[in-house]
């Protein structure tokens, strides 16, 4: 079963963790903030196994029958709450699963534990709802909400909450997860990494990902034919990663690191701090057609098409006016 000790990172929310229990300070709320793929349930489930394990330790032993039940997530005190509605959490979804529930004491555990995913997705009538459980739970229950964005909870909701807030994970303690515990390539471990920026979720996804060596190789076609191929082809071969499960973003993010590497090379000429060592050639031979302003001009291109495909503007038109100013500057 998932252990303290499997959280890679976040050294200061498993030593509040331990603290908490070790000193008899579990809160009533928690607020787990920290953007997608952070880790924010694994870590969730992991405090609430400590707190019903019936060992009563600062870890959950895993082998008694709390531990296994929790394990298993059918713990009878380890509520984890559901939504119909893929967009938003109701009032009525949470007083039926939490407000109206919190009162009835635990089955079996010292502890009853509410894990609310998504929190972010509380509509206001939901967020004020939870405000008396908030105010007002009983010294058994322990509410956790997990958000990816913490502002869209109202101040009285985080104000009522012990914040505990997920840090990027460092690169060298990614990489080492990476190799060690999913044995993969250091290529491209260290692709996966730059990709990541500290997410653990979306570098454990881009590394063990198939999908993830085709958005490579579009990429790369992009950079290396920008000057040859038609701005209806860049469309296209992008509109073609859609059966592997690739968004827009993602793509992006993956040619600012191409770009990112032309101009450190350009202004360096060394390749130990580069991501696509392998790719030397076409790096080379793009930093010499490339100016620096050039170059910094197709990374401005790239933030610019995030923000448009954020703010609605049709893929078409985000796309074409990237690739314009990359064929200018390619």
């Amino acid at each position: 079963m998932p252990q303290l000790k499997d959280i890679i990172g976040q050294d200061l929310i498993k030593r509040q963790m331990t603290e908490s229990i070790e000193k008899n300070m579990v809160s009533q709320s928690y607020i787990l903030c920290g953007e997608k793929g952070a880790g924010k349930e694994f870590i969730a489930t992991v405090f609430a196994q400590m707190l019903v394990c019936e060992e009563g330790g600062v870890t959950a032993c895993g082998k008694c029958h709390s531990c296994k039940q929790a394990e298993a997530k059918v713990h009878p005190d380890i509520k984890y709450i559901v939504h119909e509605r893929p967009s938003s959490i109701g009032v009525d979804e949470v007083r039926e699963q939490i407000c109206d529930d919190i009162y009835i004491k635990p089955y079996q555990a010292k502890r009853k534990i509410y894990i609310v995913g998504d929190a972010e997705k509380l509509t206001p009538q939901a967020q004020n709802a939870l405000l008396k459980s908030l105010e007002e739970a009983p010294e058994y229950a322990v509410i956790m909400l997990l958000a990816s964005n913490v502002m869209t909870l109202l101040p009285t909701v985080r104000s009522r909450c012990i914040k505990w807030e997920l840090k990027p994970v460092p690169s060298d303690v990614l990489k080492k997860y990476l190799m060690t515990e999913l044995e993969v390539p250091d290529y491209r471990a260290d692709i996966a990494i730059a990709f990541a920026q500290g997410n653990l979720g979306k570098a454990r996804e881009m590394a063990s990902s198939d999908d993830f060596a085709a958005m490579q190789a579009a990429a790369q076609s992009v950079v290396k034919n920008a000057r040859d191929d038609s701005i209806a082809d860049m469309i296209a071969l992008v509109r073609s990663l859609a059966e592997y499960k690739v968004d827009a973003g993602e793509f992006l993010d993956m040619i600012t690191v191409w770009y990112r590497d032309i101009l450190i090379f350009k202004a360096t000429g060394e390749t130990d701090s580069l991501i696509y060592k392998d790719e030397l050639s076409i790096i080379r031979k793009a930093s010499r057609r490339s100016s620096y302003e050039g170059i910094e001009e197709v990374l401005g291109a790239i933030n610019r098409a995030k923000e448009r495909l954020k703010a609605n503007v049709t893929f078409e038109v985000a796309m074409e006016l990237l690739f314009s100013v990359i064929q200018e500057n390619g």
